[in-house]
């Protein structure tokens, strides 16, 4: 039965050796994924320093202007709307006046024409009558 113990014995202490290599082996591994990352951090960082922020100031900085302009011509739209508007109301009063106007000055003219055509009717129809008997 020693024999049997000697032999699983070996066979337990080679498995402790793997096993100790495989811990080994995952510490080296986590130290050297955390060594990339830190690499790759600050090349992130760097490129964000170098790159992306300036870039950034310069999308904000165009995003200002661009809210101004918008600013602008939504004050030069409503001011030009504002005197559309009132130019067609100027134009509406005035339509509305001349018509007045040319309804006070013709309506005597229109008048004596009306009476006129129904006089002339009417000495037709007179004449028309008086043939006819």
């Amino acid at each position: 039965m020693s024999g049997e113990l000697g032999t699983t014995n070996l066979l337990l202490a080679i498995m402790a050796a793997v096993s100790v290599l495989e811990a080994l082996l995952m510490i080296g591994l986590g130290v050297g994924g955390l060594m990339a990352y830190r690499k790759v951090m600050l090349l992130v960082d760097g490129i964000e320093a170098r790159q992306v922020a300036p870039a950034m100031a310069r999308v904000n900085a165009i995003l200002d202007d661009v809210k101004t302009v918008t600013a602008k011509v939504k004050e030069e739209a409503e001011r030009v709307d504002h005197a559309i508007h009132t130019t067609m109301d100027r134009i509406d009063d005035t339509a509305d006046r001349m018509r007045s106007n040319m309804r006070a000055k013709t309506g005597a003219v229109v008048g004596f024409a009306r009476g006129l055509r129904v006089a002339i009717e009417w000495m037709l129809h007179s004449r028309h009558q008086a043939h006819e008997t």
